[in-house]
């Protein structure tokens, strides 16, 4: 199945229903299931992931496994995740007829550590192309690819597929878990963990815009500790009443911190859940302001903060303020924002 990009939420279900899917080896008739991919950006051109099987795993009472096969002429689906941000889907199964119940998820994809264009890639912000693995193998359920070329995503949450359509979205952190090559490695790799099962009846999102003068004084503030080059992203946090069971606290620029180890963050930061790309908003050739926007944000309380330093957030460290060139910060920030089931939740900044 080819991706299909610029697919809106609100489209997500009739759009999967039509658009087909694999074969399921079994099932009961009333329970559909359907799944499709989202990201969180990272600051690359690319990243191509070439994705060949879902599998349903049975738990909590519920027996079977289930695998449909998401090639498409022998060859693996391949989605570029930078083009499905947001609210945005590419769906990997639909309308597939599968027993009501609890189940785990597995989705395999093509390990590659050469770029090969058939396979999973990383293009840089220079336009190299490189591979693109992740760490983790093996079946699901005692079904699933085990060649070595083949890696996988597991879900450790249970989940319900209940009487009717069930539409999930597999959303992806890159931001938190894509990682650079690292010594002699000339491949990126995609930590297991950097994907979360949504449920869409269980969302809302998040959107708004920026002024002008918030990016400018980011940037400028940037330049003074050396930077030349600026990526401006808006990062999402746990709300009110989050850190650390301080019902006092409100996140703020100086709780607020990088993408890092759970175990590297203090009694007094917070760290992020996701991160937006900021786009311009031009009128007649004048950038006029700037937009973000998270998709499938779980009901709830939220905060966000812009920075213009996410370059400079590698996942596996702790970045902050240092005052040089590889500083990290966030300059701006807005708290109290809820979002609720089906709804979009709008916050301008200032």
């Amino acid at each position: 199945m080819s991706p299909i990009k610029s697919l809106s939420i609100t489209a997500l279900s009739s759009l999967l229903l039509a658009c087909g899917g694999g074969n399921s080896s079994g099932g009961a008739e009333g329970s559909r299931f359907s799944l499709g991919v989202s990201d969180n950006p990272a600051d690359v051109n690319k990243v191509v992931i070439a994705f060949n099987q879902v599998v349903l795993k049975g738990v909590n009472g519920t027996s079977g496994t289930f695998s449909f096969d998401v090639a498409s002429g022998g060859q693996p689906s391949q989605v570029d995740l930078l083009s499905v941000t947001g609210s945005d889907v590419a769906p990997l199964l639909s309308n597939q007829d599968v027993p009501t119940g609890n189940y785990q998820l597995c989705i395999y994809m093509l390990n590659d550590e050469t770029g090969a264009a058939n396979t999973s890639f990383v293009e840089t912000t220079t336009s190299a192309v490189e591979g693109l693995t992740t760490n983790s193998n093996g079946s699901c359920g005692g079904t699933g690819a085990t060649d070595p070329d083949t890696g996988r995503l597991f879900f450790n949450q249970a989940f319900t597929i209940a009487a009717g359509n069930n539409n999930f979205v597999a959303e992806f952190n890159l931001e938190q878990g894509l990682l650079s090559p690292r010594g002699s490695n000339t491949f990126w790799t995609l930590k297991p963990t950097a994907v979360q099962l949504v449920n869409t009846a269980e969302v809302g999102s998040i959107n708004g815009t920026l002024s002008p003068t918030l990016v400018d004084d980011c940037h400028s503030d940037a330049g003074a500790a050396g930077l030349v080059a600026f990526t401006d992203k808006v990062y999402l946090y746990p709300g009110l009443a989050s850190i650390h069971g301080d019902s006092t606290a409100v996140p703020s620029v100086q709780t607020m911190v990088d993408f890092r180890d759970a175990a590297a963050v203090a009694e007094t930061e917070l760290a992020p859940i996701a991160a937006a790309r900021v786009t311009p908003v031009e009128a007649g050739g004048t950038i006029t302001g700037y937009a973000y926007g998270f998709g499938f944000v779980v009901a709830g309380n939220y905060s966000i903060g812009l920075t213009c330093t996410a370059q400079n957030d590698d996942a596996d460290a702790v970045n902050g303020d240092t005052g040089g060139a590889d500083t990290f910060f966030i300059s701006a920030d807005a708290s109290g924002i809820s979002v609720d089931l089906n709804a979009n939740a709008v916050r301008d900044l200032p």
